[in-house]
């Protein structure tokens, strides 16, 4: 049997009918009702000291405390006494069980990667590890369970879904005067249980109002071009170095471990205008890198030219300058003879200017003596083409055909030159 079980059940249990419309309320032991003060039976309340007197007696037989005279009536003061003592164990006994019901109440079990916080009458106590951990019950102290090894996330500009904006937290202006929409996640854990319960009435709202205001102050220091492109990482990166500074200044106990950015784009009402500036951007490089390669490709060209020009007009320069220097040299020496005999330096003079003209000219025949028209034969082509012929007679057995020779061409002789050179030719002959 139970020790607290409830009354009402102790009571069913020992044959107590405890209802109010129970015929029996106020029967004497023979069935018979009491009459109390000249009152007709039924008339007045139950009799509660002999209900009393019946409850001790049934839990008095149950507990082996049965009355050892035999006789109810026969011994009216050591019955009374021993219903007494009787009701006095069994008070003991429920306010024993009660006692330590209430302090196993106190106990609680913290799991692993949890802090238990304890305060006493409200005020914060001292915090406990994991496992079997034990305090006053109520309402002396109470605990609370933290998660400390939980990655926690707030989302900045949406909810749940990127697509499901929150344009009052999105929309944020630029260094440079542009609206800029920027969603973003923030994942924190918890450093100090204590503060993050104690320190701040909503602390993930909190948390939220500051990845806001940080988010805010980093664009607003920043281009949009910056925030847009290549400058996402180190958006996110100030604004977690921000966040932190917030948050130890509030004392929350949050620890921001990550800043992630989900979407950075324009407004969605000027997204078509924008696009067709990032394309024009975009074509403005290209053309850009285009005409960079074209100049990487012909400045080196035209250089290398300009080099190769100025290299040819030194050596021209040097070969000019050495022609001109070894050329007096030989006029000095040349006059050096000539001043010794001038007649023989003279006509070798112009032996070697004869020879050096002729080898480098066609050779024409001209008859000035006769008075005929004057016929020029082509010695140069004759010797030639009898060299050919002598060669392929060399290699070749067989006889070589004929050679063709074509008829030379008249000319008319000129006066002018024909004096000239009947002129020249006394000068050469007085010499």
């Amino acid at each position: 049997m139970s020790n607290n079980m409830p009354l009402s059940s102790l009571a069913k249990r020992l044959g107590l009918k405890l209802s109010l419309n129970d015929p029996r309320w106020g029967e004497d032991k023979d069935g018979n009702r009491q009459a109390q003060e000249g009152k007709k039976p039924g008339d007045g309340p139950p009799d509660l000291d002999q209900l009393w007197r019946d409850f001790n007696q049934r839990l008095n037989g149950l507990f082996g405390n049965k009355n050892r005279n035999g006789n109810g009536g026969g011994n009216g003061g050591s019955g009374g006494g021993g219903e007494l003592k009787g009701a006095g164990v069994t008070v003991g006994a429920v306010a024993a069980i009660a006692v330590l019901v209430w302090l196993a109440s106190g106990a609680f079990i913290v799991q692993e990667g949890q802090k238990g916080i304890v305060t006493t009458f409200g005020r914060y106590s001292h915090e406990t590890a994991a496992g079997f951990n034990w305090r006053w019950p109520y309402p002396f102290q109470a605990n609370e369970t933290v998660n400390v090894s939980q990655v926690r996330s707030v989302e900045v500009g949406y909810r749940g879904n990127i697509r499901n904006k929150q344009a009052r937290e999105s929309l944020m202006l630029t260094d440079d005067e542009n609206i800029i929409d920027i969603q973003f996640a923030v994942q924190y854990r918890l450093k100090d249980p204590v503060a993050w319960l104690y320190n701040n009435r909503d602390a993930e709202d909190t948390v939220r109002q500051v990845a806001e205001t940080a988010i805010r102050e980093i664009v607003g220091r920043s281009k949009m071009d910056f925030v847009l492109y290549e400058g996402r990482e180190k958006v996110a990166y100030d604004t977690q170095q921000l966040m932190q500074q917030i948050l130890d200044r509030y004392a929350s106990g949050a620890l921001v471990t990550n800043v992630t950015m989900q979407g950075v784009q324009p407004p969605e009402q000027v997204q078509a205008a924008f696009d067709d500036a990032v394309k024009a951007g975009q074509d403005r490089e290209r053309q850009k890198n285009e005409g960079q390669a074209y100049a990487n490709d012909i400045v080196p060209k035209a250089r290398g030219a300009a080099f190769r020009l100025l290299q040819e007009a030194e050596a021209y320069r040097s070969m000019v300058t050495e022609n001109a220097s070894g050329n007096a040299d030989r006029f000095k020496s040349v006059l050096a003879e000539y001043q010794k005999a001038p007649g023989v330096t003279r006509d070798r003079m112009y032996l070697d200017t004869m020879q050096q003209i002729f080898s480098s000219t066609s050779k024409v025949m001209v008859d000035s003596k006769a008075g005929s028209n004057l016929l020029y034969l082509p010695l140069d082509k004759l010797i030639a083409q009898v060299a050919a012929t002598e060669a392929q007679r060399a290699n070749v057995t067989a006889p070589p055909p004929a050679a063709v020779l074509l008829p030379p061409e008249p000319t008319y002789a000129d006066p002018h030159r024909d004096g000239r050179a009947r002129e020249s030719s006394r000068d050469r002959e007085t010499r």
